[in-house]
């Protein structure tokens, strides 16, 4: 007969401790931020004490300066496991402000030079009858041709790469899908001067002035290689079992694109053509070659010379006057707020668009 063990009672008896505890000494939850503190004060102190004036040096002493006081106290504090994977952990955090840093400044400087000469007057009106050198004029004749060449642009190229995308994915197979890819491939390189000169070489064939549609036609060449590589993408990533599904149910397959697969990616197709849009909407040399740029309003793109925001910003930091420089950065802020409206427009349809699901 069997006995169970009999557990000691005793008032103030210790727990048996275990042989392999898990329980070891941590750094707490301050530790890192404190730490990336003190590094940035040496940082600081050693670019004070060496009489470096760029701030840039002092920051990557800092920041070399975390990465081994986060790993030398890691190491002392806890063990050489946890050092490691502290190092690695502070390394993605460095890489991470590094590549933020230089956006942050670039909007801050954008900003608080742009606000200078931003307002309505600035919107409204265009540089006719205005010398360059001279404060007033406006950008809003730069903003009317951009909104319509990359309009053009938009409407041409979209529908081309969509259907593009979903040639390479639902139906590509053989020697042509390999030759479209490979040619999609090399056309997301094509520097855009390149495309301005293929269109500005069939313009002067064909006798045709320069206006604001050539300088779409030459944003289209560089727009739709991405559109056909983001799409294409984005619908790869649909699960083969709702094309299963739809295709079981007796659905043909050109309905089963349109109502299952393009649904279910809109989001990232959408995403895509705001990349592409966001590209081709800062490009400044096929509106040279083909648009020349003007000082008034042409609300007609497909007749006459026109102005664009890339090609105004170039053309009055080149005018040298302390007002036409803040017209510039005035006009890249108006730029970037554009660029960033089409990306909350973009999510907004995206979300919009998305199919429901339940559980």
């Amino acid at each position: 007969m069997s006995h169970a063990p009999v557990r000691d009672v005793r008032a103030g008896a210790p727990a048996p401790r275990r042989g392999n505890t898990l329980s070891r000494r941590g750094l707490p939850r301050w530790a890192q931020p404190a730490l990336a503190l003190v590094s940035v004060a040496l940082g600081c102190g050693i670019g004070l004490a060496a009489g470096w004036e760029s701030r840039v040096q002092w920051g990557l002493v800092a920041a070399l300066l975390f990465v081994a006081v986060s790993y030398t106290t890691t190491s002392i504090v806890e063990n050489r496991r946890q050092a490691r994977d502290r190092l690695a952990t502070s390394v993605v955090w460095v890489c991470f402000v590094l590549a933020v840093l230089p956006l942050l400044s670039l909007i801050w400087v954008t900003v608080s030079r742009g606000m200078k000469a931003l307002d309505g007057y600035f919107l409204t009106h265009s540089m006719a009858g205005v010398p360059g050198f001279e404060t007033g004029g406006g950008v809003y004749h730069a903003l009317v041709g951009t909104l319509e060449q990359v309009g053009l642009a938009t409407l041409i190229s979209v529908p081309v790469g969509l259907l593009t995308a979903v040639y390479l994915v639902e139906y590509g197979k053989g020697n042509l899908a390999r030759a479209v890819t490979f040619f999609v491939d090399v056309m997301t390189g094509i520097p855009s001067i390149v495309a301005g000169l293929f269109i500005l070489s069939i313009m002067l064939m064909a006798g045709w002035s320069p206006s604001g549609f050539m300088g779409s036609l030459a944003l289209t060449i560089l727009m739709i290689p991405v559109v056909v590589r983001s799409t294409e993408e984005m619908l790869k990533l649909v699960p083969n079992e709702l094309r299963e599904a739809s295709l079981a149910l007796g659905v043909p397959k050109w309905r089963t694109i349109t109502k299952v697969v393009i649904p279910t990616a809109v989001g990232g197709i959408s995403t895509g053509v705001m990349l592409a849009v966001a590209r081709i909407a800062g490009e400044t040399a096929p509106i040279m070659l083909l648009v020349f740029g003007s000082q008034l309003i042409n609300a007609n793109p497909f007749e006459g010379a026109q102005s664009s925001l890339p090609f105004y910003i170039w053309e009055q930091y080149r005018v040298g006057s302390e007002a036409s420089y803040d017209r510039a950065w005035a006009a890249a802020l108006v730029l970037i707020a554009f660029v960033m409206i089409l990306n909350l427009v973009a999510r907004g349809i995206a979300r919009w668009k998305a199919p429901k699901t339940g559980r």
